[in-house]
């Protein structure tokens, strides 16, 4: 299997070769301006650290299958996502036992999940209890920050857990990220409602993230000082965002790639459940939701709550490079290089002997993507 694009960090002519699952061969084209034009970008396969699922399908959902797993990461697969953390949120410690242990069934059943999902994320249920700043989560399954309650979704995931969001604020908070941190796990700051001092005792702790910056919050905090420039300012802590066009202005995601630097920034879809599905009132994970004729998705009756994204991630980069006019390859990073390496997880580069998870694909005047095709481990997954 060959593949031909313009690589993504260079823009030059090469053609890819598939042995197995790997890349068995890297070669550069000596190829005219006009043939170079005409060829798709290639790049790696987009990671996302944060999906809480798609088409009416929750990973949060006490009634979860290997089948829906399934179902959800194949829905994916379109979208140029190769890797994802499918993500948990705030919920009862049976319903989140369940879903830890139906994924982890998906994987040992299917090779392609297991590699498929590198990790998986915690989003809760140590987070705040205020209007704003808990967002979607239900009220009734907030709670302190256990060990033991986090020792025991561990397991239930065969190990898989590598990412949690929480609220310094937290009672138990800061011996909490000590165990997660020292066992290799990463911990991120968000939903928080969480002072100066909450916030640099966590980062002390081991936090190293911001989880959708500049969303989980209040509708108004005061001027200074508050926890969204104490998080901007920390260099220690790399933040993801939503660049969907709905979860924050282009004023707010140049501030954090100004502060943060690029290498710091991390793309997330936070693909909702209702992701894919078209505008109505649905019941969700956290209670019901609805999703809008503009693509928001929203608490039911609290409109000014988004309750996750509509999005994907491919539309995320693109909208990266529509609100900050950020180039290609430092977004594309952001949606791949960028959470891997935050994560500690082996790289999945065009390179000769990494993995064949591969994305070929178009990009227009208005930095909108097309993905024409997608390969998983060296087979052609999309179009099948």
């Amino acid at each position: 299997m060959q593949v031909t694009g313009r690589h993504i960090d260079t823009g030059n002519p090469v053609q890819l070769e598939f042995h197995g699952e790997n890349i068995a061969a890297f070669t550069p084209l000596d190829l005219s301006a006009d043939q170079v034009a005409s060829l798709p970008w290639l790049a790696p396969g987009l990671f996302d650290l944060q999906v809480n699922g798609a088409h009416d399908i929750w990973f949060s959902d006490e009634q979860l299958t290997v089948e829906q797993v399934v179902q959800v990461l194949e829905s994916l697969l379109p979208h140029g996502m190769t890797r994802v953390f499918p993500t948990l949120i705030t919920n009862s410690q049976a319903a989140l036992k369940h879903g830890f242990e139906v994924i982890r069934a998906a994987c040992e059943e299917f090779p392609w999940v297991n590699h498929m999902v590198s990790g998986c994320h915690l989003e809760g249920p140590n987070i705040s209890r205020e209007d704003g700043p808990r967002g979607a989560h239900p009220l009734q399954h907030v709670r302190p920050c256990s060990i033991s309650e986090f020792e025991e979704l561990q397991e239930a995931s065969g190990g898989r857990i590598r990412l949690v969001t929480l609220a310094p604020e937290t009672e138990g908070s800061v011996p909490f990220i000590q165990h997660l941190t020292a066992s290799g796990v990463v911990c991120a700051i968000g939903h928080t409602a969480a002072n100066s001092a909450q916030i640099a005792a966590a980062v002390d702790a081991g936090a190293q993230m911001t989880t959708h910056f500049g969303n989980g919050a209040h509708g108004t905090l005061p001027r200074h000082p508050n926890y969204l420039w104490d998080q901007l300012a920390e260099p220690r802590l790399a933040a993801s965002i939503i660049p969907d066009g709905h979860h924050i202005p282009a004023s707010v995601a140049r501030s954090v790639l100004l502060a943060k630097g690029p290498e710091n920034v991390i793309i997330t879809c936070d693909s909702s459940g209702l992701a894919g599905c078209p505008p109505g009132e649905y019941a969700a994970a956290g209670g019901r939701c609805e999703v809008l004729d503009d693509g928001r998705i929203v608490v039911a009756g609290q409109r000014q709550y988004l309750a996750g994204s509509g999005a994907f991630t491919e539309e995320c980069v693109a909208g990266m490079m529509q609100l900050t006019a950020i180039p290609l390859p430092y977004a594309w990073a952001m949606a791949h290089r960028i959470p891997s390496s935050l994560m500690g997880l082996p790289d999945r580069e065009l390179q000769v002997d990494h993995p064949a998870d591969v994305v070929l694909f178009d990009l227009s005047e208005d930095a909108s993507l097309k993905i024409r095709e997608v390969y998983l481990q060296g087979q052609r997954r999309y179009p099948k």
